[in-house]
């Protein structure tokens, strides 16, 4: 697991065991720094923040794998809790000539946590290249006009 990015109130990091490999579109997760049960739980001030932090990883998420040669078609957000019952933002991205994870169909994710292990095996992550991009392309994102005053 690497960090991402870190926020005053979230986290934005790897898995060591993604959802989607890295040639699929990669994952990244947004989790809070303390945990809350859902996003009805948030502060505005919370609230606000998981939003903006959403729309930069994506959009870096996006940016990155494509320059890198995935070519990314969209981003999912996805609000999960059932493997892990707190808060917390998958952001996965969905490459056009992705192979486990087709693009067009909806995310495979199995039963249970073990039954995805059992049957994804180990993914691929994201490599400290593209980490390091990611990191780059935030920091550049939340510069712009588009997400300063946010």
């Amino acid at each position: 697991m690497a960090l991402i990015y870190e926020a005053r109130y979230f986290v934005l990091r790897t898995l060591d065991q993604p959802h989607v490999s890295r040639g699929d579109g990669g994952h990244i997760v947004i989790d809070p720094k303390i945990a809350v049960e859902d996003r009805t739980r948030l502060t505005r001030e919370q609230a606000i923040e998981l939003v903006k932090l959403t729309m930069v990883g994506g959009e870096a998420l996006k940016t990155v794998l494509t320059r890198r040669g995935i070519v990314i078609g969209r981003i999912n957000y996805q609000d999960n809790g059932n493997w892990r019952a707190e808060l917390h933002v998958h952001i996965y991205g969905r490459a056009l000539d992705a192979k486990r994870q087709p693009y067009g169909r909806a995310l495979d994710f199995c039963g249970t946590r073990e039954d995805f292990r059992r049957e994804m095996g180990q993914l691929e992550g994201l490599d400290a290249e593209d980490i390091s991009a990611l990191r780059e392309e935030i920091a550049r994102l939340l510069a712009s006009d588009k997400y300063r005053g946010f």
